[in-house]
């Protein structure tokens, strides 16, 4: 999951129509850049075609002067595009509640450079985990709420994201329902996990609820929020198996491996620009 982070990203999206591809590797071959990494996808529904490119400049290279000559190009194909210098680290806020097995694995991989993110601040509507984030060096944000204190809780906690310049908020087991407005306003900048379990189970205890059942699989799934709660664009699903001889404490633990390693990839992933959002669906080129 850790990257090199050594060359520039660019990515790009049109309507899908002869010649895209070209337009992208055709400029690089032009500009001296050579290409370490490439992954494209032409949607047939929507009739979209999204490509991403690692490079390499083989000489001096101007970011700027690279940027407005292929804008004309991009211009031809209708096409909106990014740049994405080596070295970026995109600063993340996290949210968070009691749990920490999802906030501690972030914490590590930030530590240890294997996500390439700067952690801005951590918001928490508890104490519980204020002296493992202070360990860390980070601020942390005690914001209790309520039903009747949820707007200016949630005014808090924008004003937080603004002021961090935050590109990306994570929300590490929050155990709160952002209302719409706050969902609109995160929309392709905020990323949840939670367990996925087949039948789903609802409410409280779900592992307890899958055991008395006899679940088969255990799993979570990240996701972009959106206004219908845990249904928002999917960007990483990971399962495993579990038996008759699992108890429910046994699968709790089995699904917070798996939340912490689906949200670290579907966070790796996001930053990476592996992920294009488009019509409430994802396209991502995994690695």
């Amino acid at each position: 999951m850790s990257r090199n982070n050594d060359g520039w990203i660019m990515t790009a999206q049109c309507p899908g129509r002869l010649g895209t591809v070209d337009a992208v590797t055709g400029f690089l071959r032009e500009n001296g850049c050579y290409i370490t990494e490439q992954n494209s996808f032409d949607d047939r529904e929507s009739g979209r075609f999204f490509i991403r490119t690692e490079f390499r400049p083989q000489t001096g290279f101007d970011s700027q002067a690279f940027e407005a000559g292929f804008a004309d190009r991009a211009a031809a194909f209708d096409m909106t595009f990014g740049l994405t210098a080596p070295g970026h680290r995109v600063p993340v806020v996290i949210m968070v509640s009691r749990t920490d097995h999802c906030l501690n694995d972030l914490l590590y991989r930030y530590r240890t450079g294997q996500l390439a993110v700067e952690i801005c601040a951590v918001v928490s509507n508890h104490r519980d985990l204020e002296s493992l984030v202070e360990w860390h060096g980070l601020p942390y944000h005690h914001l209790p709420v309520t039903a009747d204190t949820r707007a200016q809780q949630e005014a808090q906690v924008w004003q937080i994201v603004q002021q961090t310049g935050a590109e990306l908020v994570i929300l590490a087991r929050y155990m709160q329902v952002l209302s719409d407005d706050m969902c609109r306003k995160l929309a392709g900048r905020a990323i949840n996990i939670h367990h996925s379990l087949l039948p789903g189970f609802k409410g409280a205890k779900p592992y307890h609820q899958a055991w008395a059942k006899g679940v088969k699989l255990v799993g979570a799934t990240a996701h972009y929020i959106n206004e219908e709660l845990d249904e928002g664009p999917i960007i990483a699903q990971s399962v495993e198996p579990v038996t008759h001889a699992d108890y429910p404490d046994d699968l709790i633990e089995k699904g917070r491996d798996i939340e912490r390693v689906t949200l670290a990839r579907a966070v790796s992933w996001h930053v990476e620009r592996r992920v294009f959002l488009y019509d409430n669906r994802t396209v991502v080129f995994g690695r």
